[in-house]
């Protein structure tokens, strides 16, 4: 069994009127099933309302599904005795750091989580110190949150998470509000902690770009999963990908232009410097 496994899982919502009263249900989930591997990168696409950030909820037992099971390090997450272990296990970090961040100093925000744990005092600096240097904010320790950049701030909530020592990290859309620097920061250090550390990582997203290291991508459409693979095999259903109102890479696009005018490139190209290497070797040889 992987470190995160669900079977048929499904999840409603009741739409109810200003009386509370229930006027209607919409399916957000819908008979959803995975298989997440330690030390596996994964990567969900979707549209706004595809339902991904709806399925992160469940892994970290913030909603609890309607139909189906949620297995997280092989604990069921709708078992109440389970949720302290989940949450332990499988640490989560939203789209906006200032909703994450309660600490004046970012090394008290980053300790505050193994505090409440009971981890001895010691043991909280120790941890406090790798968490930080994990995503390279530790010469901001004594810095106050408020001062820092929105990227920086995320890696600082990052940081609060490591620090509890989780096998996985969930990362729902990390980089929706930052801008295009803030992005590649996080994404750098989401990228070292799979890499080095060895952390399944599961990123919801819905910028292309941030997924093309990831092992696997799953592409989620109307709560289920209308596609998967591996990043070159998703990337290069170029006309199915439009249909489930996704932005292309514009490395691919770029490609089938440059093949149109009979310069001979492969169609599933990710990023600029795989492309840079494939003109320069068709060129130069």
């Amino acid at each position: 069994m992987g470190i995160i496994r669900t079977d048929k899982l499904a999840y409603e919502y009741i739409r109810r009127d200003e009386e509370g009263n229930p006027e209607g249900i919409t399916r957000a989930i819908d008979g959803v099933s995975i298989d997440i591997v330690p030390g596996e990168f994964v990567a969900i696409l979707g549209h706004n309302g595809s339902g991904k950030s709806t399925f992160a909820k469940h892994i970290n037992s913030i909603l609890h599904a309607t139909e189906g099971t949620v297995w997280v390090d092989g604990k069921d997450v709708a078992d109440p005795d389970n949720v302290w272990d989940v949450r332990q296990t499988a640490g989560m970090v939203f789209q906006n750091p200032d909703n994450q961040i309660i600490g004046q100093i970012v090394e008290e925000d980053v300790g505050f989580g193994p505090e409440n744990m009971g981890v001895p005092t010691k043991e909280i600096w120790e941890r406090v110190e790798e968490s930080l240097k994990a995503v390279h904010m530790y010469k901001y320790k004594d810095k106050s949150p408020n001062k820092l950049s929105g990227g920086q701030k995320q890696r600082v909530s990052i940081a609060g998470v490591l620090a509890m020592h989780p096998k996985c990290i969930i990362l729902d859309e990390p980089t929706a509000m930052l801008d295009p620097g803030g992005r590649k920061e996080v994404i750098r250090a989401v990228r070292a902690l799979n890499q080095v550390e060895n952390i399944t990582v599961l990123l919801i997203t819905h910028y292309m770009d941030e997924v093309i290291y990831a092992d696997r991508v799953l592409v989620m459409d109307k709560g289920r999963i209308a596609l998967q693979g591996t990043p070159k095999e998703v990337f290069s259903q170029v006309e199915r990908l439009k249909e489930l109102r996704l932005d292309v890479p514009q490395e691919i696009l770029l490609a089938r232009s440059l093949n149109e005018m009979g310069i001979s490139i492969p169609e599933n190209i990710l990023g600029v410097k795989e492309m840079a290497q494939c003109i320069a070797q068709e060129y130069f040889g």
